[in-house]
């Protein structure tokens, strides 16, 4: 009997747990979940005979070490900065470890002695990172294998609401990490390559720059750009392509809506506001108004960002009663995001008959024997309930398959490492498409990089 570990058992976890219990006779596995909060995990989940729950926090470093060392690979389902802690764990006690995180600059470091020791410590294997990286590889492959060369690579995937859903006028809601949400795009301008120059989007500039792309049978969406499209050219093996843009899709408007909120100054995540709980949600804005002894915090937001009364972005701002008296914030000296965050929460959390969807996009500009082409693909995977969502079979599922594969000597290679080789994303494509997770392909005429949407202010 071999023994999985899942640490942390939060909300994307669902297909992870059903797909491993489901394969534990087949493959002769137990799975262990060590998690500081258990009571949401479903009784006839918790009562499957190859499971173990431990009710502990993955802090305290006895308990963790101790199921750490009685198994034999380990998925950290933590918040990114925790991972460290259980990558020194697993390198000491010498186990496999997969995350759905990127790799950071401590993982990296210890690359050497995870080779040293056959370890595989297997990074950014969820949807995005993860499918994204395994499928845009599938695809680039396949075109340099026939001798083609890639000129223009651009990759956009996106979290939101099922089509069927009209949960509101932003047509969005949280189906992944609320916190990342509020602070994305946050720590720099946002950098690509088009056209063989380099382009920068600051921040107070980013959600008013967007993309836009249609998806037959879903309709528009538009796409705004990713911190720094440029970390994975050299992975990608694209030195010598002319375009390189990788973004986070939504639907058509929320960006401009989301942009009142960075010109506002509420997604700032640096400074914490004193005595912000039991402030109310009016008080909260106007914090960040100029004072005026006769204009309402309505009329201040309209004269600041320029919003006509009859603006479907006035309509989304209402929705959210922002300018309440009566709705009051809960959290203790929260900085502006967290505050935001919130807010957001209580209005945009899916409901227990909503179903969410991930998109992805890529689309893959080549010259092949001198001309130029185009390769788009999409894939669009829907949720079936509030817990078993589009975004936790996404994420789960790559992480249980690459686990297998690990443990049946599938996946060899060992070190730190991140799906964009065919050892790893051959074999858990395949095991995707057999549950849905599946990619349409086609060539289109070429078009070359899409015109920047640049809106008036």
């Amino acid at each position: 009997m071999r023994n999985i570990l899942l640490i942390g058992a939060g909300k994307s976890t669902a297909y992870l747990i059903d797909y491993l219990l489901d394969q534990s006779k087949k493959e002769g596995i137990s799975l262990c979940i060590l998690d500081k909060e258990t009571a949401h995990i479903p009784k006839q989940i918790a009562s499957h005979p190859a499971l173990t729950i431990v009710t502990a926090s993955v802090t305290d470093i006895v308990v963790r070490q101790k199921q750490i060392a009685l198994a034999d690979i380990v998925i950290s389902m933590l918040p990114a900065h925790m991972h460290i802690l259980v990558a020194k764990d697993c390198l000491a006690l010498e186990k496999h470890l997969v995350t759905a995180s990127y790799v950071s600059p401590e993982l990296k470091e210890m690359e050497e002695q995870v080779k040293e020791k056959g370890l595989i410590f297997l990074n950014e294997m969820g949807v995005d990172p993860g499918i994204d990286h395994m499928s845009a590889m599938a695809f680039m492959d396949q075109i340099k294998n026939k001798g083609g060369e890639i000129k223009l690579f651009e990759s956009f995937t996106g979290g939101l609401v099922a089509p069927q859903e009209k949960p509101n006028l932003w047509d969005y809601k949280f189906t992944w990490n609320p916190r990342n949400v509020v602070i994305a795009g946050q720590g720099g301008a946002a950098k690509f390559i088009q056209e063989g120059t380099y382009k920068y989007i600051p921040y107070h500039k980013l959600f008013r720059r967007t993309e836009f792309m249609h998806i037959e049978g879903y309709g528009k969406f538009e796409a705004y750009a990713n911190r720094d499209s440029l970390k994975y050219r050299t992975a990608y093996g694209l030195e010598n392509a002319l375009t390189l843009y990788r973004g986070t899709m939504r639907r058509v408007g929320f960006s401009k809506a989301w942009n009142i909120f960075v010109q506002l100054g509420l997604t700032d995540d640096s400074y914490h506001i004193e005595e912000s709980e039991q402030m109310s949600y009016r008080a909260f804005i106007n914090l960040f108004l100029p004072y005026s002894p006769t204009d309402s915090v309505e009329l201040k937001v309209r004269h600041y960002l320029k919003i006509d009364q009859d603006d479907i972005m006035w309509d989304k701002l209402m929705e959210l009663h922002l300018f309440s008296d009566k709705h009051f914030l809960t959290k203790q000296n929260g900085t502006p995001a967290e505050l935001l965050q919130e807010i957001l929460e209580a209005h945009w959390t899916l409901g227990l008959e909503e179903k969410d969807m991930v998109v992805m996009y890529h689309k893959i500009g080549y010259e092949y024997q001198g001309e130029m082409r185009q390769l788009d693909a999409h894939m669009v995977v829907e949720g079936v309930s509030q817990t078993h969502t589009a975004m936790a079979k996404t994420v789960g599922l790559p992480l249980a398959m690459s686990c297998l594969l690990i443990l049946n000597k599938d996946i060899s290679t060992p070190g730190v490492r991140i799906p964009i080789h065919q050892e790893i994303y051959g074999p858990v494509l395949k095991l995707l498409a057999q549950e849905g997770v599946v990619f349409k392909d086609f060539e289109v005429p070429y078009l070359g990089y899409a015109t920047e949407y640049v809106a008036s202010s």
